[in-house]
């Protein structure tokens, strides 16, 4: 494990720079002007979404990248860089962490997920392996496969998996308490107060995403206040 990567970061911020086709910010010069900004706010790190954005974040700034790659495959349900493709693909535009869905789920073309950890740690030793799951076997089961950080990415987007609006705070606690492997906090967390929280729970890291990246959702929260509020609304 490449702890000095680990240790810078430590007990901060890492940003997650996403956008879908056909949003207002979608486009790689964005999403790397998206992080150049979360930088300067303070992140010691950066989720990135593709080659091309992974690539271009990279030529903006040195801080260290997670990198994912989300592809759609008709016979599963597992997204974020589902198979070997996208995982080496991931590492070739020079994300320093690979981020991998390790879910219970079949995968596309029912590639084994330990298949793929086995191949990236022969070909691509240089690159830590992250582990996104949605619930605790999930996380200590990639920590015996060989993982070196488990993330609560993807509680709440399993059928199994506890669906809520707030953060899995059980989750982080359990991962952080019973595996050995750092746990970074990810998931629903839309505050510095949720934030502190999962680090106090034991959280290595922090990931945020649609809290500071997607104008648009962070809009549609406020207009949904004032709505709910309709004496306030053309007051001046």
């Amino acid at each position: 494990m490449n702890k000095d990567l680990i240790q810078a970061l430590s007990g901060g911020l890492i940003v997650s720079c996403q956008a879908y086709a056909g949003e207002p910010l979608y486009g790689s010069d964005t999403m790397a002007k998206l992080a150049v900004a979360a930088r300067e706010g303070g992140a010691v790190g950066i989720r990135a979404n593709s080659p091309a954005d992974i690539a271009a974040i990279k030529e903006s700034l040195a801080l260290p990248i997670i990198g994912i790659w989300k592809a759609r495959y008709d016979d599963s349900q597992v997204y974020i860089t589902p198979t070997y493709k996208e995982a080496i693909a991931v590492a070739e535009a020079g994300a320093d962490i690979i981020a991998i869905d390790a879910t219970s789920r079949r995968r596309p073309g029912g590639e084994s997920l330990a298949d793929i950890v086995k191949l990236l740690r022969s070909e691509y030793p240089h690159c830590l392996l992250m582990a996104d799951v949605s619930t605790l076997d999930e996380g200590l089961q990639a920590e015996v496969m060989g993982f070196d950080i488990i993330s609560t990415t993807l509680s709440g987007y399993t059928e199994y998996s506890p669906q809520q609006k707030e953060p899995d705070f059980n989750l982080v606690e359990e991962l952080a308490r019973r595996a050995t492997i750092p746990v970074f906090a990810e998931g629903r967390i839309q505050s510095p107060e949720q934030a502190c929280q999962c680090l106090l729970l034991g959280a290595h890291a922090v990931v945020i995403g649609s809290a500071i990246t997607r104008p648009e959702a962070i809009t549609k929260k406020f207009v949904d206040g004032l709505t709910q509020r309709p004496e306030l609304v053309g007051k001046e």
